[in-house]
């Protein structure tokens, strides 16, 4: 601000997973080779018919403006992102050479007209941001679209198992030579990550993630194999054994806001009733809750066999019973998707539990469902 110069922020979703923040880290850095220059350039005119693309006079990052990704949770909970942390060490990024959302004011930067914002990972800022939305100039994300966004923000949504698969589309179809191994490696694994090592059986891969990860195999023949670099990342993801149950619900958390209630969904790594069983559970979402300002929250566990086939269950827990009926209604009554929820024993009163019969319905697909009941 001091010095007046503009800045351009990546940023990715408040869940801060290994998407989010690859898909920051890699799009920030290759936009800050190409420059803003060919920010509507000819890059635009190589895009796949799905994506809307702007007219020639919407906005851009300023020239000389510095690309900033962002990862979009405090430095303190960068530890309990286990599978991100993984893959950066293992290639050779430090913790110290990152941005954390504390550590960069947006909020002053956007008040002094310097701030520009691609969305990645996600198009719809939460409510404490809302004063952000206007320096929005792009999204990249593959969740259905919630909210229209007009002039001046491009906007690319794509039914993809990946973030890091539109990245990787944007990067390749840029100037020849700006994908580095580095770069290449965090893609990879973070698409088969995501896409559960490309298994159709899972329900989250697209023909289009099975090129990017073609691609960049194709590029960089040494990169590891796919069987092994996934083993390592979901045996990574998947550690929770040192994480308090606070922890635990925060490590993959999304919160949605309703008119008058805020509520918490968690992604939980282990099975529920391993969960629900955890010494002083009942205190642990009380106390949870009361800190955070949330009325309710919903538990969502998933486990994988040795077919990378999920199990998926749910728990809903709310202090409040009319809350707690209404969330629980809205997940039983679905029909985009239905759930196909069978009613589990829940050792508390308080706490409503399911089984999902529809295991591919993951949080993405079930996050909509939520906010309407809200």
């Amino acid at each position: 601000i001091q010095h007046h110069r503009e800045i351009h922020v990546v940023v990715g979703n408040e869940a801060c997973d290994l998407d989010s923040t690859v898909s920051a880290l890699a799009l920030a850095y290759f936009l800050a080779q190409v420059g803003p220059s060919r920010w509507f350039g000819d890059t635009v005119a190589r895009e796949t018919p799905h994506q809307v693309s702007p007219p020639p006079h919407q906005s851009s990052p300023a020239p000389g403006a510095a690309f900033v990704p962002v990862l979009n949770i405090p430095r303190a909970d960068f530890a309990l992102r286990t599978e991100t942390t993984f893959l950066l060490r293992d290639q050779g990024i430090p913790a110290a050479s990152l941005i954390f959302r504390d550590e960069i004011d947006l909020a002053g930067l956007h008040h002094a007209g310097l701030l520009s914002l691609t969305l990645v990972d996600h198009h719809i800022l939460p409510g404490a941001d809302a004063a952000l939305e206007e320096a929005v100039v792009e999204v990249l994300d593959h969740r259905p679209l919630e909210r229209d966004r007009g002039p001046p923000c491009r906007v690319t949504v794509e039914p993809v198992g990946s973030c890091a698969t539109l990245v990787t589309e944007r990067i390749a179809q840029g100037p020849p030579g700006l994908l580095d191994r580095t770069t290449a490696a965090l893609l990879h694994g973070t698409i088969l990550l995501d896409c559960i090592n490309l298994s159709p059986a899972a329900g989250k891969v697209t023909p289009r993630d099975v090129a990017c990860v073609a691609l960049l195999e194709e590029r960089f023949p040494e990169l590891p194999p796919r069987d092994s670099v996934f083993a390592a990342l979901q045996a990574a993801k998947f550690d929770v054994s040192g994480l308090t149950t606070e922890q635990m619900l925060r490590k993959d958390l999304k919160v949605l806001s309703g008119d008058e209630l805020v509520v918490a969904i968690s992604g939980i790594y282990v099975d529920l009733e391993t969960f629900l069983l955890r010494p002083g559970l009942l205190e642990d979402l009380d106390a949870f809750c009361q800190a955070h300002g949330y009325a309710g929250l919903v538990a969502m566990t998933v486990s994988f066999n040795e077919h990378h086939e999920p199990t998926r269950k749910l728990a809903v827990y709310s202090r409040c019973e009319t809350l707690r009926g209404t969330l629980c209604r809205a997940l039983e009554e679905a029909t985009t998707p239905s759930l196909h929820l069978q009613p589990l024993p829940s050792p508390w009163p308080c706490v409503g539990a399911f089984a999902q019969g529809n295991a591919l319905a993951s949080r993405k697909k079930v996050l909509p469902i939520l906010r309407a009941a809200l």
